[in-house]
């Protein structure tokens, strides 16, 4: 019987090269905002969206630092202090004809956190996808920490 080896590989992330927005053409992002939870994936159903649209044109290097930023322009109640901005990428199921909705990342008005530097392309954001943001004003309970999630749900969409 022969013996039995065993070796430890480093991965190495492929690095995100840098858009250059001067000669790469924007994307048209679709965000749905709500305050207090996230839209249902079902008001994505049948061709049909949530009222509360925001278009923004941008790149897939946006962070959700940036985004957050774009909808304080557009939105001030949120501009105050303490606000939360929870992310999440609503996209169409392969199997079903319904959308799926999967969270991203959370951002803090005046504070800074770990998803603030996440881009889209990091997330796996696909051109024609929706981002819906459940917006959490600060005299309210910030959303509630995510655990971490297993190996089954960190496969690529």
């Amino acid at each position: 019987m022969a013996g039995l080896e065993s070796m430890v590989v480093e991965e190495v992330k492929p690095t995100e090269k840098p858009v250059d927005r001067e000669k790469t053409c924007p994307l048209l992002l679709r965000v749905f905002c709500s305050t207090g939870r996230h839209n249902s994936p079902g008001d994505y159903a049948r061709g049909n969206v949530p009222q509360n649209e925001l278009q923004i044109y941008t790149w897939m290097d946006a962070t959700l630092r940036e985004l957050t930023g774009l909808v304080k322009e557009v939105n001030p109640e949120t501009r105050r202090k303490g606000t939360y901005f929870d992310f999440a990428i609503v996209y169409p199921d392969m199997r079903s004809p319904t959308y799926r909705m999967r969270e991203i990342g959370v951002t803090c008005s005046g504070q800074r956190g770990g998803d603030d530097n996440k881009t889209l392309g990091q997330v796996k954001f696909q051109i024609g996808n929706y981002l819906d943001i459940s917006i959490t004003p600060p005299n309210r309970m910030p959303p509630p920490m995510r655990r971490p999630q297993g190996y089954i749900n960190n496969r690529p969409y």
